[in-house]
């Protein structure tokens, strides 16, 4: 049971009462873009799996370098150092803020 040229045309016809001649070109191209972002998602699902794949059946080879599983000693205080100083910097526009918004006094 397929469809006929009379259902093909109520449908058409109903799309266009819904979103109208001058809206019906905007809504294809953005579903055409979500379809083309969709399946490339996909494509970089599939090569991620492929990737992963072939990582885990590899071994590595006598006398190879392996990647550092964790960040060094080093790094994460310089790490956390950072994390102090942007919240410092952050605690104080928002006190400049605050300051700005009581000399404006109230509205």
């Amino acid at each position: 049971m397929g469809l006929g040229p009379l259902e093909i045309g109520l449908i058409i016809l109903a799309i266009l009462l819904l979103f109208g001649y001058k809206k019906l070109p905007d809504a294809s191209r953005s579903l055409g873009r979500s379809l083309r972002i969709f399946k490339g998602e996909m494509k970089g699902m599939k090569d991620d799996d492929v990737r992963t794949r072939d990582a885990a059946t590899t071994t590595p080879v006598r006398g190879e370098i392996a990647p550092a599983s964790a960040p060094s000693d080093e790094l994460n205080t310089r790490l956390q150092d950072e994390a102090r100083a942007a919240e410092l910097r952050a605690a104080e526009l928002r006190a400049r803020a605050e300051q700005a918004r009581t000399a404006d006094g109230p509205r």
